[in-house]
């Protein structure tokens, strides 16, 4: 039991799985795997965001969050249920919480190039913001190199679960990712909002993975199996991945969709920003999520109805308080 409550994530290297070198590539695997069943979440560097590109994003993103409030809305479309553009403060709360988090956040989703795939017709189109010219290049630039880490991660976890390494790439091609620039707010009177408030309440991510890219200040944790939770550290030079919800659904429960949190600061630093910039990796909407056959024995037995990813995003935003019923 011990070998499942590690009191760190453990750090992976993309290179080894990118390597080309048979031995690196089954190491990778074998240990993704097991993070995955064990704790869920994992430090990966040599991801392919460089440190220059990281800077400037994050020069463009906190160019936004600055930008007066009325600037800001104007790129907030209800209709859209937060799938692009801005999402003002506390209008998105935790599964089974009514209490808005203490956050505002931004939405870049997919941008089909290929003409003949009708999924493009499916997403709406990126909204920027005219007052940070530079904002469009630096998070689709960031979106695509995630996305191609991504897609990696995929295809080791395929070859853990004895699927064909390439199983996911035709669900996650133009699939319906999005960046999520997020700005935990400063508060400057703690004792104004409500007392349960807090940066982001404990929740499992929706999609199949997540990246998470450095924050810029302490607070994420992760619940362990026996229910501690645990701080989730990263280099400078790693991101964080972690398995969704999806992904535990279309595996039956074997790898795990860990809850986690961003707990609120001391008292005395509440007056202090936080910016994180997740990338929530999905697939095609008709990918369907049903248990894989080989994953549903007699000692796992099947544990959700069949559903599909599009369906199952549905459900979530409506549970999320980002779509009306």
């Amino acid at each position: 039991m011990a070998d499942n409550l590690p009191d760190h994530i453990p750090s992976l290297d993309l290179a080894d799985f990118r390597s080309g070198d048979p031995t690196r590539k089954a190491k990778f695997v074998q240990d993704l795997g097991d993070a995955y069943e064990s704790i869920g979440f994992i430090a990966l560097k040599n991801h392919g965001l460089s440190q220059g590109q990281t800077d400037e994003l994050y020069h463009d993103v906190q160019e936004f969050f600055k930008l007066p409030e009325p600037a800001k809305q104007r790129y907030e479309v209800p209709e859209l249920a937060g799938q692009r553009g801005y999402i003002s403060k506390g209008k998105e709360h935790a599964k089974g919480r009514n209490t808005g988090d203490l956050k505002e956040f931004y939405h870049v989703g997919q941008e089909v190039q290929d003409e003949n795939d009708p999924v493009r017709h499916d997403y709406p189109a990126n909204i920027w913001p005219q007052e940070v010219p530079r904002f469009a290049a630096s998070t689709m630039k960031a979106y695509r190199t995630l996305e191609a880490a991504g897609k990696d991660v995929l295809r080791a976890i395929a070859l853990y679960l004895k699927l064909p390494e390439n199983y996911f790439d035709d669900k996650v091609k133009n699939g319906n990712s999005i960046l999520r620039p997020i700005h935990y707010f400063p508060i400057e009177d703690p004792s104004a909002v409500p007392a349960d408030a807090v940066r982001a309440a404990e929740h499992g991510d929706i999609n199949l993975i997540t990246l998470l890219m450095g924050a810029s200040a302490d607070g994420l944790q992760v619940k362990r199996r026996d229910g501690q939770w645990i701080a989730i550290t990263a280099l400078p030079d790693q991101i964080v991945v972690n398995v969704g919800d999806m992904l535990q659904r279309l595996t039956n429960g074997v790898l795990k969709s860990t809850i986690h949190r961003v707990v609120n600061p001391p008292r005395e630093k509440m007056n202090t920003s936080r910016f994180s910039i997740p990338f929530f990796m999905h697939p095609r909407s008709e990918m369907s999520l049903a248990a894989l056959p080989h994953l549903v024995t007699e000692d796992n037995p099947k544990k959700e109805v069949d559903i599909t990813a599009g369906e199952f995003l549905n459900e979530r935003l409506i549970e999320l308080g980002l779509k009306k019923k």
